[in-house]
């Protein structure tokens, strides 16, 4: 290697570590941070089977609901980000597109329930995760998330965050369209 070369490499790769620094920086910000990958997307769904929120002598069972396409909202009563979503899970319900599913994370029975009769109850039925295991099957990173899981208990979306109008329009609802059409049709 020649001298000035030897002299140059010091203050060059400072400049291409920061280069690519920079870079990668740049490509993390132009990305949604509610756009996290789910290893679970194009995979069936984790067993549910947990005691329901209102009765726990009934369960809610993933299993049970194949051969439907549904949604399931995970929530607490301790969420502020579920308190913004509550009204569009309300509205969103009133209009039967699918059945939707709660999955209560991490609370108190006495707070879930109390939570849901001040609020209103969007859900068929709730599931009552009061250690967060089934959570962490489903790959929850924190609450609100919500899940569409196809007639063939396949999970095909994923939305980290509140529920907004424009999710619902934009991206929820033609999803459930196309997965409703699928099961009603016969098609994979």
């Amino acid at each position: 290697m020649s001298t000035t070369r030897r002299r140059l490499w010091p203050v060059l790769l400072p400049l291409v570590a920061f280069a690519a620094l920079v870079a990668v920086l740049a490509v993390g910000l132009k990305r949604d941070p509610r756009e996290v990958p789910s290893p679970l997307i194009g995979k069936p769904a984790p067993p549910l089977l947990l005691p329901q929120l209102d009765n726990p002598g009934a369960q809610v069972s993933a299993t049970a609901l194949k051969g439907k396409v549904w949604m399931l909202n995970v929530w607490a009563s301790w969420c502020g980000a579920c308190r913004e979503e509550h009204p569009e899970l309300l509205a969103f319900a009133r209009r039967q597109a699918v059945p939707i599913y709660g999955l209560d994370y991490k609370d108190t029975r006495p707070a879930g329930l109390d939570w849901l009769r001040r609020l209103g109850d969007p859900y068929v039925a709730s599931a009552f995760d009061e250690m967060g295991r089934a959570g962490l099957d489903w790959g929850v990173y924190g609450v609100p998330e919500t899940f569409v899981i196809d007639a063939h208990g396949v999970v095909r979306h994923k939305h980290i965050g509140p529920l907004t109008p424009q999710v619902l329009k934009e991206r929820i609802e033609p999803l459930l369209a196309r997965l409703s059409a699928e099961a009603a049709g016969g098609r994979p």
